[in-house]
C-alpha cells in the first residue's frame, strides 16, 4: 500500500485571502532580498561623499538629501522585513540623532551574509546563534577602543572635536563653518550639569538668499517675521504671553440688538470701544510692552497696541511660543486681560533686524553669560539647500547630547569597523563548531562600512581594503586608528585620530546592537502570512469618472 502524503491544512485554518510563505527559500531568502534592496538604496549616501537623493512623497513635496533619516521617513516602505529596519533607524535617530545609515547598511550587509551560509546548508537558528555571540562580543571590544574622552563640553576645542566629523558626512566642505556655528550655540546655551543639556535650546531659523557663509548665531530668539504694529524696538521689555487672539471674544450663539435711534447706533460701537480700551490700558498700567499672541490680532486692538505704545508680535507656533515662554519666564495665558506680576516675562531687547531682505523679530538677552536659547541663521540660496544645512546642524547637536551622557570618543572613518573585523575572526578562529561561520560572516559583514566609503569616493576598494587590513594586522595598537582617507591622499589610508575623525561610543554601540538585533530578528521568521487587505475593490486606475452612470 502507498504512503499517502497528507497537503497542508493552512489554507483551510484562515478565511479565503490569505497569503502563505514559508520555509528558506519563500520567507527568509524574500525577506533578505528586500532588506538588501532597502540597503543598497542608503548605502550610496553614506559618507562625507555620498550622494543625494531626489525623492518626492506622497503629499508632492521634494527632497534632495543624502540624510538617511529623511530619506527612510519619506520613502513609503510596506515590506514587513523592510520595515523593521526603518525602525531600528528611527530608533538610533531618536536616541542618538547621528548613525541613522549605519544601522541600514549593517543590518543589510550581514543579512547578506546570512544568505550566503544558507545556502551553504546552515540552519537559521545555527546562524542566530553566531551572529549573537559575535554581537556581545563585538559590544565588549568597543569599550576596549575607546581612544580618547570628552570630560568637560564646555570648552570650545572639545565640541568642535565631536561635532565636525558628524557634519562633515552630511556637508562635506563646509564642516568648519557650520561646527564653529554648532559650537557658539552650544556653549551659548550649556548648563552648569551638562548632562541637563537640551537639543531644543538651540534652534534653527532659514532666511532665504545670501550664501552658507553669511549664516550666523544669534542669543536669543529669532521669528521669521516683523511685529503687527508701528513699535519696532523696546528695551528692557516686560513680556506677556497670550494664546488667545487679540480681539473682541465672538459669542458661540448669534444675537440681535435692536437699535432704535442714531444715538444707540453711535454709543453701541463706543461701549465696544471703551472695553477694548480698558483691556489695554490695564496691560500698559501694568508695565506690559511686549505682547506675544498665538493668534489673530484684531484692527481695534491694533490701534489700541499702538495708543499705548506696545509692541505686538504674532506666533503662530505653538511649541514656538512655549519655547519662547521658557526664554522670557513668561506664563501663556488662554484669556485676555493684565497678567500678574509672576506671570510676565522680562527680555533685555526684542528689536527687528533686517536680514537680507526680510525683516525678522529677536528676543535677545544681553544680561547673562549663559541665554536660554539660541538661534542659528542660516543663510542659502534655495529651500532645499537650507533645509539639508538644517539636517546637518541637526546631527552635530545631537552628538553634543550623546557626548553630554558618555564622552568616550571612537577613532572614525573606518577605522572601528576594521579593529572590530580583525579582533571578531581572531575569535571565530578560536570558536569550536559550526558558530564559527556566523562570527567570521558578522567581522566579515563590518567591512561594509570602509568599503562604502571607498565606493562613494570613487577609489579602488579592493586596493584600500588591503591597505586597510595590513596597517591593522601588522602595526598591532598602532594600526587600531587607521582609516579611509576620501581625500585619497597617502594611498586612500590615514591614522584617524590625527585627522580628527571622530565616533562616540554611545552611537556606536546602539547601531551595532539595533543592526544585529534586527538582523537576527529577521533571520528568525520561517514563515509570512499575510490576510486579504481590508476595503472594497480598488477604482480603475486613469479613469477619472468610472463611478458615474
Amino acid at each position: 500500500m502507498a504512503l499517502r502524503v497528507p497537503k497542508s491544512t493552512l489554507p483551510q485554518l484562515f478565511k479565503e485571502g490569505y497569503k502563505f510563505q514559508q520555509g528558506v527559500d519563500e520567507a527568509v531568502m524574500r525577506n533578505i532580498e528586500a532588506t538588501h534592496e532597502l540597503s543598497e538604496v542608503v548605502r550610496t549616501s553614506m559618507g562625507p561623499n555620498g550622494r543625494n537623493k531626489m525623492i518626492i512623497n506622497h503629499l508632492e513635496k521634494l527632497f534632495v538629501t543624502n540624510d538617511a533619516a529623511t530619506i527612510i521617513r519619506e520613502l513609503d516602505v510596506v515590506h514587513p522585513a523592510a520595515k523593521l529596519l526603518v525602525m531600528a533607524s528611527q530608533q538610533q535617530e531618536s536616541e542618538i540623532g547621528d548613525n541613522t545609515n549605519f544601522v541600514i547598511v549593517l543590518a543589510g550587509a550581514l543579512l547578506q551574509k546570512a544568505e550566503h551560509l544558507l545556502r551553504l546548508g546552515l540552519h537559521p537558528s545555527e546562524i542566530v546563534q553566531g551572529f549573537e555571540l559575535a554581537r556581545d562580543r563585538a559590544l565588549a571590544i568597543i569599550e576596549e577602543l575607546s581612544v580618547d574622552k570628552i570630560e568637560t563640553l564646555s570648552n570650545k576645542e572639545n565640541l568642535l572635536k565631536i561635532t565636525k566629523a558628524a557634519i562633515a558626512s552630511k556637508q562635506y566642505g563646509h564642516e568648519e563653518l557650520l561646527s564653529g556655528l554648532v559650537t557658539e550655540a552650544a556653549l551659548s546655551i550649556m548648563p552648569k550639569n551638562q548632562r541637563d543639556f537640551n537639543v531644543d535650546n538651540i534652534r534653527v531659523v532659514k532666511v532665504m538668499g545670501s550664501s552658507i557663509y553669511e549664516s550666523r548665531v544669534v542669543r536669543g530668539m529669532v521669528f521669521g517675521r516683523e511685529p503687527e504694529g508701528t513699535i519696532q524696538n523696546v528695551k528692557k521689555a516686560k513680556v506677556a504671553v497670550f494664546t488667545c487672539p487679540l480681539d473682541i471674544t465672538q459669542t458661540e450663539t448669534k444675537g440681535t440688538v435692536l437699535i432704535h435711534n442714531a444715538k444707540e447706533m453711535l454709543d453701541f460701537s463706543k461701549d465696544e470701544e471703551k472695553h477694548i480700551e480698558k483691556i489695554f490700558k490695564e496691560l500698559s498700567d501694568a508695565g506690559v510692552n511686549v505682547v506675544v499672541t498665538g493668534n489673530g490680532i484684531g484692527e481695534l486692538a491694533l490701534h489700541y497696541l499702538n495708543r499705548f505704545n506696545i509692541m505686538a508680535i504674532k506666533v503662530l507656533s505653538k511649541f514656538d511660543i512655549r519655547r519662547l515662554c521658557r526664554v522670557v519666564g513668561a506664563t501663556a495665558l488662554a484669556r485676555l486681560g493684565a497678567p500678574m506680576p509672576e506671570e510676565m516675562g522680562y527680555c533685555d531687547i526684542v528689536e527687528t533686524v533686517e536680514i537680507g531682505s526680510d525683516r525678522v523679530t529677536v528676543f535677545r538677552q544681553e544680561q547673562s553669560e549663559v541665554s536660554r536659547t539660541a538661534t542659528i541663521v542660516i543663510r542659502g540660496a534655495t529651500q532645499n539647500h537650507m533645509d539639508d544645512i538644517e539636517r546637518a546642524i541637526d546631527d552635530g547637536v545631537n552628538i553634543i547630547k550623546a557626548c553630554a551622557r558618555d564622552g568616550r570618543l571612537l577613532a572614525g572613518a573606518g577605522a572601528v569597523e576594521m579593529e572590530l573585523n580583525k579582533r571578531l575572526q581572531n575569535v571565530a578562529a578560536k570558536t569550536p563548531g559550526l558558530n564559527q561561520h556566523a562570527i567570521k560572516k558578522f567581522a566579515e559583514a563590518l567591512e561594509v562600512v570602509p568599503r562604502t566609503l571607498c565606493e562613494n569616493a570613487g577609489m579602488d576598494a579592493v586596493a584600500v581594503l588591503s591597505r586597510l587590513y595590513a596597517a591593522h594586522y601588522q602595526e598591532g595598537d598602532k594600526g587600531n586608528s587607521i582609516g579611509v582617507d576620501v581625500e585619497n591622499e597617502n594611498d586612500g589610508t590615514l591614522d584617524a585620530t590625527k585627522a580628527g575623525i571622530y565616533d562616540t561610543v554611545a552611537g556606536k554601540q546602539l547601531a551595532l546592537k539595533l543592526a544585529s538585533d534586527t538582523a537576527i530578528t529577521v533571520l528568525r521568521v520561517d514563515q509570512i502570512i499575510m490576510s486579504k487587505p481590508a476595503g472594497g475593490p480598488k477604482p480603475p486606475k486613469n479613469q477619472g469618472h468610472w463611478d458615474e452612470d
